[in-house]
This record gives structure tokens, sequence and C-alpha cells, in this order.
């Protein structure tokens, strides 16, 4: 079972990151508010780091399905346990979502208007990305002129497995008592959000770089909701399931792995520890 706490602490964290993560993708695309990939990357280091430092203590900040089975798979984290933070992750991001669109529809909808879009059909995905994710990225797509090929699904589920594989073995090492190596765990939180940043800084242009399934489900739920239907579930090229959810899931695992199975910090402690 979860405690109130905890669960209260999950879907709290994943409101904030995705209500200042997303919220971010949406004043960047529908206002050109930020100039570039990397102002959006930066922004979302800056809310991961919140949501961290705002509820680490309540729940342990997972906010993350992903991470949250790397821990069930390495840090023997209750498997019970772990299917209640992912419905508060799931709800978190999808009532920030919901919080977005209220703020964002009147804008949306004159996005759309200028661009010539019909939500729900072929093309509105230029609008639907600021709420899930497409591969490849719809607004590079468009102004370079690229075709679907440019980032097939296989390479789009390999940039969500390495990213995430990524960002897990950065939250294992920093967050890991015998690495003498690390920052400490006042910055763990600034670290992580900055490792978050650098990914979406190289794979963006392929994914537009999930990371977290809530994160992308949430908000693609919502705008599966407000009329673009298939073009957000399951998405024009298909995948959203394996692009977004499978693969950062096991992307998580195998990078926790790599991080362990390269330090060996538990059998070092424990050889010194024979030693003395």
């Amino acid at each position: 079972m979860i405690s109130r706490r905890e669960f209260l602490g999950e879907l709290g964290g994943t409101f904030l990151l995705v209500f200042l993560g997303v919220g971010t993708v949406q004043s960047a695309v529908l206002t050109g508010a930020q100039m570039g990939i990397w102002q959006v990357a930066a922004a979302w280091a800056v809310a991961v780091a919140l949501a961290i430092y705002a509820f680490g203590l309540a729940s342990g900040a997972h906010i993350n399905p992903a991470m949250t089975v790397a821990f069930v798979v390495w840090r023997g984290f209750p498997v019970r346990k772990a299917l209640w933070y992912f419905l508060a992750q799931f709800m978190g991001a999808f009532l920030a979502a919901v919080l977005l669109y209220l703020h964002f529809k009147g804008i949306l909808a004159s996005f759309e208007a200028s661009a010539g879009l019909v939500r729900g059909q072929p093309g509105s995905e230029l609008a639907a990305m600021t709420f899930g994710e497409y591969f490849p990225h719809p607004g590079l797509k468009k102004a370079l002129g690229w075709a679907n090929a440019v980032t097939t699904m296989p390479m789009a589920m390999m940039a969500e497995f390495v990213g995430t594989a990524i960002l897990a073995a950065m939250v294992f090492s920093l967050t890991d008592p015998k690495n003498q190596g690390g920052p400490g765990a006042a910055l763990a939180p600034v670290f992580i959000g900055l490792t978050v940043a650098v990914v979406i800084s190289v794979l963006a242009p392929l994914t537009q770089v999930g990371l977290n399934p809530a994160r992308d489900f949430g908000p693609r739920l919502l705008a599966y909701c407000v009329g673009f239907g298939s073009i957000a579930i399951p998405g024009p090229s298909g995948g959203f399931f394996t692009v977004y959810i499978l693969s950062p899931c096991l992307g998580a695992v195998f990078g926790a792995w790599c991080y362990q199975a390269l330090t060996r910090y538990d059998q070092q402690t424990q050889a010194s520890e024979e030693k003395s």
C-alpha cells in the first residue's frame, strides 16, 4: 500500500514537472516565446529540479514511471507501491495538461487557424505536439522539409531508449550514497535536471524527447479528448506506446544496470570491509 503523502507527492511532483515543462513547449510553439531547443531544454531542467526539491521528501520524487520501473528492478521498490506511483504520475500529468489547455486553448485555436490546420486531420500534429510527442519533430519537419523516414519508428525507439538510459544512469549515480564523487543530495536535483536538458538538446529533433511515459501520455490523452483523435492516439506514425512508454521503461532499466555494472561500488565496499 502507499501513504496519502507519497501518492500526493508523486501527483504533485509530476503535475509541477508537466505544467512547467509542457507549458514551456506550448509557449514556444504557439507564441514563439522561446528561442530554439536549448531554451526549452533549460526550462525542462528547472522544472525537473523544482519538482524534486518540492516533493522529494514526500515520495522520493520519481515523477517518471520509467524511473519507478528501474527502482523496482534494481533498488527493491515494492511492485504494489509502484502501481500506485504510476497512477499518481499519470493523474498529475493529465491534470497539468488540463490546466494548460484552459490557459492556452484560445491561443491554440488561433495558431491552428493561422497555420491552416484542422484539428484531428493529417498535419494537425503541428499543434498536437504541444501536448504529446511525435517523430520526427513536426516543427523541424515542416521548416526543413523532412520526410517521415528521417526518423523511423526503430530510430525513435532507440533515441528514447538511449536518452532514458543516460538519465537513469545519472539518477542512480547522483543518488548513490556510495558514490563519493557526486555533488551531494542538495545539488543532485540540479544535475538531474541538467541531464534532461542535455539529452533534449541532442535528441529533440528526432522524437521531441519524452524520457517519461507520464509526461507523454497524460497530455496526449488530453489532446485526444479535445479533438485531436487519432492524431493524438495512436498518432500519424503510430508507435506512441512502443516509442514513448515501452522504450523509456526499458532504457531506464538498462541505464541503471550499466551504472551499477560499470562502477561496482557494492563490491568495492564489501572488499574494503573484508580487508579491514
